[in-house]
């Protein structure tokens, strides 16, 4: 059986701007209004259900909070030099240099901020902080750049 949540409908979206090193449009900094859907695999529980919605919400909140009206950096790229000193966060991208107020940036556990890398990002997270159920089988996580372009990763449990 699939449980599905839309975040277009739940209120699960985000906006945010990043850079994709090397890319010949999206090297500039530009932003997006993204949208988080969530897809799961498993059977019916006990409680009649694959998995209580209210948990699997509050933990994609809980994410997008996070990153939402942000600058979205990739803290593990090898092309991407991120440098935090006291409240301002220096990055060196290429021959482009721009400094961010820390409180303004989000540093990611990703090589790179596509939207690909961006849900698995959030998939494993999902993964690291529910305790699901044994009944679940996997979970995955789309991440709409927009409408109609949407990237899936999925984790099987």
């Amino acid at each position: 059986m699939l449980l599905e949540i839309d975040g277009g409908y739940s209120g699960l979206r985000f906006s945010a701007c990043h850079f994709i090193p090397r890319h010949e449009k999206c090297s500039r900094l530009h932003g997006h209004s993204y949208i988080v859907r969530l897809r799961m695999e498993g059977d019916i529980g006990e409680e009649g259900m694959i998995m209580d919605f209210v948990i699997l919400k509050r933990t994609l909140k809980k994410i997008i909070d996070e990153v939402d009206h942000r600058t979205l950096l990739p803290a593990r790229s090898k092309e991407v030099k991120i440098d935090v000193e006291g409240d301002s966060v220096e990055v060196v991208s290429g021959c482009k240099r721009y400094v961010f107020p820390k409180e303004d940036v989000a540093l990611l556990d990703v090589p790179t901020t596509t939207a690909e890398e961006m849900c698995k990002m959030m998939t494993l997270r999902m993964k690291s902080e529910i305790d699901f159920p044994p009944n679940v089988r996997s979970i995955s996580i789309g991440l709409d750049e927009e409408r109609g372009q949407t990237a899936w990763y999925t984790e099987a449990l």
